[in-house]
């Protein structure tokens, strides 16, 4: 595992930024080489994906586009604000997704949000459980925060299962909750708290 990120230790490039490691997949913060790969992959899964993410914008896999996103994701990252990740498979190191961790609350909440995107060849194998459980170390050992909360369609039964086997807790239903795909819809809401992975997670390989 590479070295893990602290608050006084803000780097300079997003590409030495923590690394994540699970049993079939390892996390890191995307990078510009990724491009090509991202763009291919999206390109190939886009209508498995978009039912259940926002509309794709018109450039939405050009180079100069994913510049743009990495350079929001380098000012969210030293603002401690959001950290993105993208799931690589440890065999092969093949692109196979990512995992968005966002809307970072401090002060009396201590709580974000996490999103992820699997890439169609790769969906149903478990690396996207495999991912979000690795990424819990660095949400409650690393930035030390007390919820993770998550939110998905309710028709969307592979993501509620990967939430269910990490071991988040349904909470309830948001009505017209986030826009997808061009239309506002409801969602079901999942928290993890720091008890949870305490008492059940940590430790887990």
């Amino acid at each position: 595992m590479g070295r893990m990120f602290r608050f006084a230790d803000v780097p300079l490039s997003i590409a030495s930024m923590t690394r994540l490691a699970g049993r079939r997949v390892f996390l890191r913060a995307p990078m510009m080489d990724d491009w090509a790969e991202w763009a291919e992959l999206r390109a190939r899964s886009r209508n498995f994906l978009m039912p259940w993410e926002p509309t794709w914008p018109e450039d939405g896999l050009a180079r100069d586009h994913f510049r743009r996103r990495i350079r929001q994701q380098v000012r969210e990252w030293r603002a401690g604000e959001g950290y993105a990740f993208f799931v690589f498979s440890a065999e092969n190191r093949r692109l196979v997704g990512g995992v968005n961790l966002s809307n970072v609350r401090r002060g009396v909440a201590q709580a974000a949000s996490v999103g992820y995107w699997m890439g169609q060849p790769y969906a149903g194998h478990g690396f996207m459980t495999d991912a979000v459980r690795a990424s819990l170390p660095f949400v409650f050992d690393e930035l030390r925060l007390h919820r993770l909360e998550a939110a998905c369609l309710p028709h969307n039964e592979p993501s509620k299962a990967v939430l269910a086997k990490v071991g988040f807790h349904e909470e309830g239903l948001a009505r017209q909750y986030l826009r997808i795909n061009g239309q506002w819809a409801d969602h079901l809401l999942f928290a993890l708290l720091r008890a949870d992975y305490d008492r059940h997670l940590r430790g887990l390989p």
